[in-house]
């Protein structure tokens, strides 16, 4: 017998289970929507009702503090980045920036061809649909990345990224005309005096209602990305429509040249009666009219709050509220762009709320989102829920709530136990972001005296419990990271990092365990080796565990139940009598130098791994079984925990495992012998 730890599985067909008669309970319609630079404090229950107590400007958000109250209301969500792309590609793809392929500000770059929210939902019986700002087509003519590539039935929207900068696409009053496309049609010459906030919202409204005549029975996820308040700050032509939902507010016309009931009058005219004319008290007691622009800014806001409040009556009058999972979020903290003659800043209205920091910081007012989520018939109303949660864990979730487990290669997990309270949280969401610009946070009063025109460069963000850790202006792996209490500090006034050695070597570590390195957004930390795990912390031995698994991907297994499990001796045999198409193997490298190691991996069906919480090799999707993958990674010396997930082939004939070997500088490629495990 070969001496070597090939670790080459035998498997064979499981053993039947007798199919029981269980009624399936009814998968949700869900409705994800995303705002653009919408700050945390933009809205009412967040802080604009305080500053109405306080008699300082504020907007009023009515039907957004409804749809808070009657759900939970996340108060620690994150984006991904604190800008629109690469925030966007994490919440599709359910990755960090630490894998994302979409990093810094890489506008309209193609979102990678693998497991998205849209095709994972279309996989276990989702309609799905997207509206509104995409920005992640590619640059190529034919947009590789267009959304009916990437797991939409249909979309309808602004492909480009810098088209959802104006928002009257046929007109182009101050950006120029735009495109928006009906699948893979250009109708923009359709659409005058469409204000787009309101053509995405009518467009929603109508295909909601004609898939509940037509398709009732089968649920549908719609991905509606609206590309307000974002500047340009622009007006809509006329008031709201009267009334709400199925027979009243937005309606969805279809004619050229009147496509919406909202396509008349004058363009960008429209300010909100309230705001008009509103004054505000400056220093010296005097009432001074608010500029333009905070006009405009509020007008906007106030008609997104409308659009909400529409589309969610719209629900209650097709009967499908109950079982319908809506989430509200913005895609990062609050801009200080207008696009017209007149600046604007989020410093008027407060957008940041209690933090510091906005659009472009990895301070919590750039970081942290407004997200509230209603599903009548599961989330208690009423609730604040304080779990650290990120914009990448919103795909796992979904999936959860259809019955159906996330790919392993997704690096967010559900929160769904939490949301519903009918199950226990079993981990915590990671809370990682990095990234790159070459500016600086604003100089505004309301921030520390410390933060102000801080220079940003490399940043990173990493959340551990109630701490959370921020690095600017990285030049190197040991910089230090501030760190903060944000729960009892949310403002960020007390660094704590002198009093906290331990965590920030934590934090230290943990942010080179958890990402690879892009050549297409290098960081200063890219070539550093990534530190291993104590021996206090590893276990020895490595365990397999089994698992049935319904999807066609990778499962992530951490919430499955194992069929089956045991220890693995030289060479790893699996008995033919195991239950169960996905195993797992988890154990320790005791990695003897610091250099580079190369991993290859050949599967006879399917397989992921994992060196810490690192995504080294995925052959999973459109993986041809059999062919060899191989990754580099460059690890310090010490014990370096891996997960090899392996699902087989549909055909169990066709089952003959997996090839697992490595090389480095300093051996050639073999297999693994007993000794290079802990």
């Amino acid at each position: 017998m070969n001496k070597f730890l090939k670790l080459f599985i035998l498997l064979f067909i499981p053993c039947s289970l007798a199919a029981q008669a269980v009624k399936k309970p009814s998968k949700p319609n869900i409705i994800f929507i995303l705002v653009d630079d919408l700050g945390y404090g933009d809205i009412g229950i967040l802080n604009q009702n305080q500053r109405k107590k306080e008699g300082k400007p504020y907007i009023a958000t009515p039907f957004l503090d409804k749809l808070a109250s009657q759900g939970a209301i996340l108060t620690q969500s994150y984006s991904n980045a604190p800008v629109c792309a690469p925030s966007r590609a994490s919440l599709l793809t359910g990755r960090t920036q630490g894998h994302s392929e979409v990093r810094d500000n890489q506008f309209d770059k193609a979102l990678e061809d693998n497991h998205t929210i849209g095709n994972t939902l279309q996989k276990v019986g989702y309609t799905t649909i997207a509206i509104g700002k995409w920005g992640l087509q590619g640059t190529d003519a034919n947009w590789s990345s267009h959304p009916l590539k990437r797991g939409f039935d249909e979309y309808y929207g602004y492909i480009r990224h810098s088209d959802g900068h104006e928002h009257y696409p046929k007109e182009g009053k101050y950006r120029g005309k735009k495109e928006v496309y009906d699948n893979y049609s250009n109708v923009a010459e359709n659409l005058d005096k469409s204000y787009t906030g309101d053509l995405w919202t009518a467009r929603a409204k109508y295909w909601i209602t004609q898939h509940n005549q037509n398709q009732k029975d089968k649920p549908f996820f719609m991905y509606l990305a609206y590309d307000t308040p974002h500047a340009a700050i622009e007006l809509p032509t006329q008031e709201y429509p009267k009334g709400k939902g199925l027979h009243g507010g937005l309606q969805w016309l279809g004619k050229k040249g009147q496509m919406i009931n909202t396509a008349s009058g004058e363009i960008d005219s429209w300010y909100a009666p309230e705001y008009a004319n509103a004054t505000y008290k400056t220093n010296d007691g005097s009432e001074k009219p608010w500029t333009d622009v905070y006009k405009r800014y509020a007008t906007v806001i106030q008609r997104l709050d409308a659009q909400i409040g529409d589309l969610l009556q719209l629900l209650k009058d097709l009967k499908i509220d109950q079982n319908t999972l809506v989430v509200f979020s913005s895609d990062n903290g609050p801009s200080q762009e207008s696009y017209l003659k007149e600046t604007y800043t989020p410093e008027f209205f407060d957008g940041y709320g209690p933090f510091d920091g906005i659009k472009r910081d990895l301070w919590e007012g750039g970081e942290r989102m407004p997200v509230f989520v209603q599903w009548s018939s599961k989330i208690a109303p009423g609730q604040k829920i304080d779990l650290p949660n990120m914009l990448s864990d919103w795909m796992p979730t979904f999936l959860d709530a259809a019955g159906a487990t996330a790919p392993q290669r997704a690096d967010g997990i559900s929160i769904l136990p939490i949301l519903t309270g009918m199950a226990r949280q079993q981990k915590d969401p990671i809370v990682y972001a990095e990234y790159f610009e070459e500016g600086h946070t604003p100089n505004y009063t309301d921030f520390e005296v410390q933060r102000r025109k801080r220079t940003r460069g490399q940043m990173q963000l990493v959340r551990f419990g109630k701490y959370s850790g921020v690095r600017y202006n990285i030049k190197d792996a040991q910089d230090n990271f501030e760190i903060y209490n944000v729960v009892t500090d949310p403002k960020q006034k007390t660094d704590l990092a002198a009093s906290m050695p331990s965590l920030q070597q934590n934090m230290k570590d943990f942010v080179l365990q958890i990402r690879r390195p892009d050549s297409s957004a290098v960081r200063p930390y890219d070539k550093a080796y990534i530190p291993g795990i104590s021996h206090k912390s590893a276990k020895k031995g490595i365990q397999w565990h089994s698992y049935q698994a319904k999807s066609p991907w990778i499962p992530d297994t951490n919430n499955l139940k194992p069929l089956n499990n045991g220890t693995l001796t030289t060479p790893i045999i699996i008995n033919k009598s195991i239950k169960g198409n996905v195993i797992t193997i988890k154990g320790v490298l005791n990695i003897p130098q610091n250099a580079n190691y190369t991993f290859y991996l050949k599967a006879f069906g399917k397989a992921f791994l994992r060196i810490h919480k690192t995504a080294l090799i995925d052959a999973d999707y459109n993986y041809n079984s059999g062919t060899e993958k191989r990754a580099d990674i460059l690890l310090r010396a010490g014990l370096h925990p891996f997960t090899l997930t392996y699902k087989k082939p549909e055909k169990d004939i066709d089952a003959k495992g997996f090839i697992f070997e490595w090389s480095s500088e300093n051996f050639n490629r073999k297999a693994f012998t007993p000794g290079d495990f802990y």
